[in-house]
């Protein structure tokens, strides 16, 4: 593993290098996708360092919460970015939600933007996730596979062959973004790259992760909860799409019964007899992410028929 090397008096951390390679390589290829697209770029050039900052906040929060027992034993650790502890794809959601606020008074959707986004966010996730199998970070399982590899460190606690999960993300992620300029030129309609990009994305994620080795939040699920999940993502779609037809007062109504309902669920769930299975923290969101995406492009594409 080259997990960091000195240069000098500097130490170099190997996964950052990879990082700050892939932020320069996808930051020049979105800006690019949205200038074929028509999109306007001023507020990039206006406000760049705005968008630099919340790159580096949401990286630096999204690895926070996945290696939050370390920052809670040494809470000063935080502050401090020489760890290198860096998470690519939260950098790229504080961007989007960047771009969500800065586009509302455009005439371009922020679906658009996404479309956008999304390539150049999957081919910076490969240079990440390359990043991390050099350094050792989010390891494999055990292996009996002859691809196996084997990590002589102290924070590994597998001193036996794990699966490169790490390079099956890298490649998973490359071909994806290669998929997704395939589906950028042929597709006719706003929001194509967006909902193939994260659908693939959290299914892809969801079956990978069963392959990490590494220390995870675990979420215990049932097969019903994900039945209530869906149910509720959709409930929300129907009710973007019919908001503006109904009144006031059954808009009300609508939300009671539906936040009511929920509410039953979650605390009669305690006293159901029902099969758990555990799942890593990042399969739940993948789920999350997939219904989200749905529901959203379903209802842009609603709102703006002609795009």
């Amino acid at each position: 593993m080259f997990q960091a090397f000195e240069l000098g008096p500097f130490l170099i951390w190997t996964r950052l290098l990879f990082v700050l390679a892939g932020i320069w390589l996808s930051t020049g290829f979105f800006l690019r996708l949205a200038e074929s697209a028509n999109l306007s770029l001023q507020h990039f050039r206006d406000n760049g360092w705005q968008y630099a900052l919340t790159f580096v906040l949401g990286g630096r929060i999204a690895a926070m919460l996945a290696s939050y027992k370390v920052y809670l034993q040494d809470p000063l650790r935080s502050i401090f970015l020489h760890d290198g502890n860096f998470s690519f794809l939260g950098g790229a959601i504080g961007i989007g939600a960047a771009l969500y606020f800065a586009t509302r008074g455009q005439r371009t959707t922020f679906l658009q933007w996404l479309d956008a986004l999304l390539p150049a966010a999957t081919l910076g996730l490969v240079f990440s996730w390359m990043g991390s199998f050099f350094a050792g970070d989010a390891y494999g399982a055990p292996t009996d596979a002859f691809w196996g590899v084997v990590y002589d460190t102290s924070y590994v606690r597998y001193t036996i062959p794990l699966h490169p999960v790490q390079l099956y993300y890298a490649l998973f992620y490359f071909l994806l973004t290669f998929i997704l300029l395939i589906i950028r030129k042929r597709s006719r309609r706003v929001g194509a790259e967006t909902l193939f990009g994260i659908v693939t994305a959290s299914i892809g994620a969801f079956v990978l992760e069963y392959f990490r080795g590494d220390f995870s939040i675990p979420v215990f699920a049932t097969a019903l909860d994900f039945g209530v999940i869906t149910f509720l993502f959709a409930s929300l779609g129907v009710f973007a799409l019919i908001e503006n037809r109904i009144s006031a007062r059954s808009s009300l109504v609508y939300e009671i019964c539906l936040l009511a309902g929920t509410a039953i669920y979650v605390f009669a769930r305690a006293w159901l007899d029902l099969d758990t299975f555990e799942l890593r923290a990042s399969q739940l969101l993948s789920v999350l992410a997939l219904l989200v995406t749905v529901v959203y492009v379903v209802v842009e594409r609603r709102k703006h028929p002609y795009f």
